[in-house]
């Protein structure tokens, strides 16, 4: 596909960045929605829960103290000191505050990291597929995402030979995301650790994006910051504490990088939401913990309903996922096409899911995402859809 031609007066660079094909299909179906069709979204990843009562006391709470100004770029200490603690409670690690910087969102966070480390022309590896922002935000800073074909054999993830097979004079580091965006599958804790050690020898960065780290199912927690200081790890309080529109995350740095980190966040972002900041600290309470942990469990719940359930429909799942709450499923044996799929299925069905082009090349036209971010009885309507057309497609 050629690049669009860009106006005069615009960057070139924006050349390089594709539409959010996700938002694109989501305004789709709001608008068959407007038009009074009942649709079912199974696409855009957002948790259909809300932000848990302490952590909205808490936002009250600051609101009406009148706690509303700017905070230090690297954020609210109390909350930097939260955030060490829940390393040290949840994955038996020790993570200095200082290293913390809580940024807007995990994607300010990963703004963050590209500014700092993306040189023009440097090659940044990554899996194909992956989270389509991540390579955006490498071509922001004109850098080359190295796209690396990646299918069931690999969970969708890169090995560590994969990483040695590409790098070359211009790759400068690699971009890694455990649990994976749109997959759901996590990178095996001894082939990071592999990777990890391939990238050091050669001197590069390691970015790993954990904002689907609370959200695993099957094995113990997992960080890998437990793989050494000089890894960067980025995390956001939009899934697992189910704050998406608060715009709130963190980027753990190496404390050498502190300083250039530090003076990036000042003049990009001044600081987080400060009212945001004060709700996330109480994202740590007790209570607030049981909470999450109790709608953890209800997302594991309606994976282990909707996995056997889409392959009775026809859906070939190669890898279960074992976080997130996404299905990244093979539509071969349905459709020629996943685009023309999930567009038909929006239209036909009322069953909104996403086609693999917004993920990379390689997988486009053989898988789709799909979201179980939303309630059992809406799984399960979808589910009575779709079995309904394809039963009559068959007639």
């Amino acid at each position: 596909m050629n690049a669009p031609r860009i106006p005069d007066n615009l960057a070139s660079r924006l050349a390089h960045i594709e539409p959010f094909h996700v938002m694109e299909l989501a305004k789709m179906a709001t608008e068959l929605e407007k038009a009074g069709r009942s649709m079912i979204h199974m696409s855009i990843g957002e948790p259909d829960f809300t932000a848990a009562p302490p952590v909205l006391r808490a936002a009250e709470q600051a609101m009406r103290e009148g706690r509303l100004q700017y905070t230090a770029a690297t954020g609210l200490p109390e909350l930097r000191e939260a955030i060490s603690g829940f390393y040290r409670n949840v994955y038996g690690i020790d993570v200095a505050p200082r290293r913390i910087l809580v940024t807007a969102g995990a994607s300010a966070a990963l703004l963050l990291a590209c500014a700092a480390l993306v040189e023009r022309d440097a090659e940044v590896l990554m899996p194909d597929p992956s989270y389509p922002c991540n390579r955006h935000f490498v071509a922001a800073f004109e850098g080359r995402a190295t796209m690396i074909p990646s299918g069931p054999e690999h969970r969708f993830q890169l090995s560590e030979s994969m990483l040695r097979q590409h790098w070359n004079d211009k790759t400068r580091g690699v971009l890694l995301a455990s649990p994976s965006n749109p997959t759901g599958t996590s990178i095996e804790h001894g082939e990071l650790a592999r990777i990890v050690g391939a990238v050091r020898e050669q001197g590069g960065f390691t970015i790993v994006d954990e904002i689907y780290q609370g959200l695993t199912y099957d094995d113990a927690p997992f960080t890998a910051l437990s793989l050494g200081e000089d890894v960067i790890v980025i995390n956001s309080f939009s899934k697992y504490f189910n704050m998406t529109g608060w715009r709130l995350g963190w980027l753990v740095v190496p404390e050498s990088l502190l300083p250039q980190f530090e003076k990036l966040a000042q003049n990009l972002f001044i600081c987080a939401s400060t009212v945001a900041q004060y709700a996330g600290v109480a994202c740590f309470s007790p209570e607030a913990i049981a909470i999450y942990e109790e709608r953890k469990a209800e997302f594991k719940r309606r994976r282990d309903y909707i996995v056997p359930a889409l392959r009775e429909i026809g859906f070939d799942i190669p890898v279960v996922p074992d976080g997130a709450f996404y299905v990244y499923a093979n539509c071969r044996k349905l459709a020629d096409d996943a685009d023309a799929l999930a567009l038909e299925l929006m239209r036909e069905a009322g069953v909104v899911m996403v086609p693999g082009l917004d993920f990379g090349s390689y997988t486009a036209r053989d898988y789709v995402r799909i979201s179980y971010a939303t309630s059992m009885e809406n799984l399960q309507e979808a589910v009575r859809r779709l079995k309904n057309y394809f039963a009559s497609r068959k007639r």
